[in-house]
């Protein structure tokens, strides 16, 4: 629930800093907003290509509108390859062929509406039934193939949470960049009386403050947010892998699957009896 973490933590340190008389308009200073904010996106740009660049930026909706992977999407991971693996062993492996040439139009993908909006994911099966497909690959092979696959999505999955979370470390010390840079107005208004000094060093203050609650407040547990999605999907894609390599070794499709189910997360794995009733049911 990110919208209602970023109202607390706001919420939270705007009320407790009201509960000791604080006033608000202290802590309004753009000038610190600009000089943080501006040096942590340039320091931003200097680090990342562009490709990363724009993957952040298309990432951010996500931490909003991006929802947690739960039971259904495994478990149409595991009805959708028992279906392909059930055929396979019937009509033989070229019976797949049209399904993995063609997955946007497949009857089977269609079912698993799912699986076919995760693009990603549908081309990492179409792609892994095109080899299987072939036949020309030992069992061995063709799992290394696939850890190949899931390890350059884990790569680039944590590539964003990453460039995000160096932002994060760097923000405390721009906050004292921009404290410093407040400290050393205020050192051209010693002649000024104690009021006016007082301001000035608060508002250098303010500097400070403003860097440690973007870092640990909003900026690192956005990237862990993000970093989490990532995680989400990589064990969708184990899971895919786990019943294809089973397969290629020789497992008839419901003990394949069996190897899936373990591979879900136990929050999300299905018990063997309600995946049992399942496959039944895909059968019929």
């Amino acid at each position: 629930m990110p919208p209602v973490g970023f109202l607390m933590v706001i919420g939270s340190v705007i009320g407790g800093y009201m509960m000791h008389h604080g006033k608000l308009a202290v802590l309004w200073q753009p000038n610190e907003v600009v000089i943080i904010c501006g040096a942590a996106f340039g320091s931003f740009l200097i680090a990342n290509p562009m490709s990363l660049i724009k993957d952040a930026f298309k990432g951010i909706p996500k931490i909003f509108f991006g929802k947690e992977l739960k039971k259904p999407q495994f478990t149409d991971v595991l009805l959708l390859m028992f279906e392909f693996l059930s055929i396979a062993r019937r009509e033989g492996m070229l019976a797949l062929e049209e399904h993995a040439n063609k997955p946007e139009s497949s009857g089977i993908f269609g079912k698993y509406q799912s699986i076919q909006k995760n693009h990603h994911l549908r081309d990492f099966l179409a792609d892994n039934l095109k080899v299987f497909v072939s036949g020309n690959i030992e069992p061995y092979e063709f799992e290394n193939l696939m850890d190949i696959d899931t390890e350059v999505h884990e790569h680039h999955g944590g590539l964003v949470p990453g460039a995000m979370t160096v932002v994060s470390d760097s923000l405390p010390g721009l906050g004292i960049v921009a404290a410093v840079l407040g400290i050393i107005t205020t050192m051209g208004l010693m002649t000024e009386p104690p009021e006016i000094l007082g301001a000035s060093v608060g508002a250098a203050l303010c500097g400070t403050f403003l860097g440690l609650l973007l870092s640990y407040g909003y900026m690192a547990p956005m990237a862990k947010c993000l970093e989490n999605q990532a995680k989400d999907f990589d064990c969708l894609l184990k899971v895919a892998k786990s019943v294809l390599a089973a397969f290629a070794k020789g497992m008839p499709p419901v003990l394949a699957i069996e190897f899936a189910r373990r591979a879900i997360p136990s929050h999300c794995r299905p018990a063997y009896e309600e995946l049992e009733e399942l496959l039944k049911a895909v059968k019929r």
